[in-house]
């Protein structure tokens, strides 16, 4: 399909006089229009749940998450890796994000970096792939040559493939084992898909990524027991999960914390069950991380 057949790059008859828009009609005419974003994504939903399914699976025997793509979509993907990081203290070599032209690319355009694949294969290369890593292509317009490559290599090393375009029959949904097309129409602003398209993505890429870290038993009820309290802020937000996890005052969530090396999940663990670090971490591993099962057996 020619780019300028694509959903994303279509004009919307919705905002053909927002240039001579007040502010409050700017703003109005953009908020009428992403209320469509989380229905749409909601249409989604299946495969958006076999990623999780399947991610999970290749996650728990050492897999890493691996995020392509080029522009806004690439920045996305980096995004949602960094951020796995902190929130749910894992490892930052577990979740991945390459974008087309490298890192600097984060900050400033690298041009023409996106329309060559075996840049992709080569970022995949560089990673030692394997069959265990999930691969997530994101590309608005589901075309993106770079992303192609990734796939395209990355099912010659049987990892999990995922692709996440808004558009229908993607380029780059022929080379997914799980094919994601969040359709959220053209854009207020034609063709600047960092709009629609990439809160859409953002969205997606939430899901898949909390769900695979629920999935490893780094959330308890609804709260983060993972958290990596790296400053006072989040010193505090850990003694506050462990507070409401557990029922005990502000000092003896505090006191457990350090008893447990800063590790929230032990803490709870410890609580929960009256044990000391050592054992906590013990019923920990053999659950599989996953307090509620900790609760449950013991």
């Amino acid at each position: 399909m020619n780019i300028k057949d694509l959903t994303t790059e279509q004009r919307n008859p919705n905002s053909l006089h927002i240039d001579s828009a007040t502010p409050l009609e700017i703003v109005k005419i953009i908020n009428q229009e992403d209320k469509k974003i989380a229905d749409t994504v909601g249409t989604q939903d299946k495969e958006i749940a076999k990623a999780i399914e399947y991610a999970s699976k290749r996650y728990r025997k050492g897999g890493r998450l691996i995020y392509v793509g080029a522009g806004t979509s690439g920045r996305l993907g980096i995004l949602d890796a960094v951020e796995l990081v902190p929130t749910y203290r894992i490892n930052p070599e577990r979740a991945i994000g390459l974008i087309a032209g490298g890192q600097s690319a984060m900050f400033r355009a690298v041009e023409g970096a996106e329309d060559d694949p075996k840049l992709g294969e080569k970022d995949l290369k560089d990673l030692k792939l394997n069959e265990r890593d999930i691969v997530i292509g994101l590309a608005a317009s589901g075309r993106t040559p770079y992303v192609i490559g990734c796939l395209k290599y990355a099912n010659q090393v049987k990892a999990l493939t995922i692709s996440i375009a808004c558009v229908k029959k993607s380029e780059i949904g022929k080379y997914a084992d799980i094919v994601i097309e969040a359709v959220v129409g053209p854009e207020v602003i034609t063709g600047s898909t960092r709009m629609k398209a990439g809160t859409a993505q953002k969205m997606i890429l939430n899901m898949i990524s909390t769900g695979v870290m629920i999935k490893q038993g780094k959330v308890y009820e609804n709260v983060m027991v993972d958290v990596m309290p790296t400053n006072s802020k989040l010193v505090d937000r850990a003694c506050r999960i462990i507070e409401v996890a557990t029922g005990v005052s502000e000092s003896v969530a505090s006191d457990t914390l350090e008893k447990a090396d800063m590790n929230v999940a032990v803490a709870i663990t410890m609580l929960k069950t009256g044990v000391d670090k050592e054992k906590a971490m013990d019923i920990l591993k053999e659950c599989n991380g996953n307090i509620s099962s900790v609760v449950n057996n013991y």
